[in-house]
């Protein structure tokens, strides 16, 4: 019989990945309401060590996968691997980040195992009654939210974004078992060779991160009504994001995106510019621990949302606001 939640915890070059944390909290919760544990599966090479973190995150129990063939991602060794695991273990639900990595793996593996899968879930939940996953992601460019279950197979897979769910308190006094599962794999599982690997290191923080971010919209006009965002985040220590209307008029780059259609924030501060709020920006951004918007329409949604609303030009107001805080740290330096 198919029991427990699984979570796939992704790993880069040893790293554990923030997303898997943050599904294990959300794990934590649909395991209580199904008398279930939370198990984590960790799939790598010389990874071992990681384990530990994952029982202070949430975890029972961790299903570790160690061998030489999986030091880089690699699709087919990977979903070789995660197979196995599957097969042996029959686990009610599996969840994954919906990251590049996730969202390559979990499709192949759902194919294989015969099972569907939920994708880009913003939301999920166990019905009271049928003990069903309810998945719920955006449907029809985010313009509604649709809820999806798996009745008829199992596992009840699904990917979620990062940023959606919030990670669970650390609790160093937790701890579990470590199982690990020898998969058997062969040369021929290695079905592509690797010539080299490129990082970029050019690239910005990664606005998840980000503890403040300046967002634009609309009202910003234009690619270069970004430059005194990005002038005011700098002074902040924070990244530029941006509403749906900045990425699909190519005034930013769409890593920059914020809503159902993009990423999920929870910054300590979101500085909304000249966005007007639409459902679908608001539901990326409004957990965001304190919202200041400026905005030349006082009855903009996003007006209703933050909990600091200031009416006014955004091409007037940001550089102002810049150049105060510029005069306030130096004054508190030279003090």
């Amino acid at each position: 019989m198919s029991e427990n939640v699984f979570v796939v915890v992704e790993q880069r070059q040893g790293n554990i990945q923030k997303v898997g944390l943050e599904l294990l909290g959300e794990a934590r919760k649909l395991a209580a309401d199904l008398g279930q544990k939370v198990v984590a599966v960790l799939i790598g090479s010389k990874v071992e060590d990681r384990a530990s973190m994952l029982f202070h995150y949430g975890a029972d129990q961790v299903i570790l996968v160690d061998d030489p063939m999986l030091e880089q991602y690699i699709t087919e060794p990977y979903a070789k691997a995660l197979t196995a695991v599957i097969k042996e273990y029959d686990p009610q639900i599996v969840l994954f980040g919906a990251t590049s990595i996730g969202r390559d793996l979990a499709p192949r593996v759902a194919a294989r195992i015969h099972t569907g899968l939920t994708a880009d879930c913003t939301g999920l939940a166990i019905d009271s009654e049928t003990k069903l996953l309810h998945m719920t992601r955006p449907a029809f460019g985010g313009n509604l939210m649709a809820t999806i279950v798996c009745s008829e197979y199992r596992p009840q897979m699904a990917t979620v974004r990062p940023g959606v769910m919030k990670m669970a308190e650390y609790d160093n006094s937790k701890t579990g078992e470590v199982v690990r599962l020898e998969v058997g794999f062969v040369p021929e599982d290695m079905n592509i060779e690797i010539l080299e690997i490129a990082n970029n290191d050019k690239r910005g923080v990664d606005i998840h991160e980000a503890k403040v971010l300046v967002s634009g919209g609309r009202g910003v006009g234009g690619p270069e009504g970004y430059d005194p965002l990005r002038e005011l985040a700098d002074v902040l220590g924070g990244e530029v994001a941006s509403s749906r209307v900045g990425v699909n008029n190519g005034w930013i780059e769409s890593s920059r995106l914020v809503g159902l259609t993009g990423k999920t924030v929870r910054p300590q501060l979101y500085i909304a510019c000249g966005i007007s709020g639409a459902i679908q920006h608001l539901a990326g951004m409004e957990d965001s621990d304190f919202i200041l918007a400026i905005n030349q329409d006082a009855e903009a949604p996003i007006m209703n949302v933050a909990d600091l609303s200031v009416v006014g030009d955004v091409k007037v107001l940001v550089p102002k606001l810049t150049e105060a805080i510029k005069k306030h740290k130096s004054k508190k330096f030279a003090e």
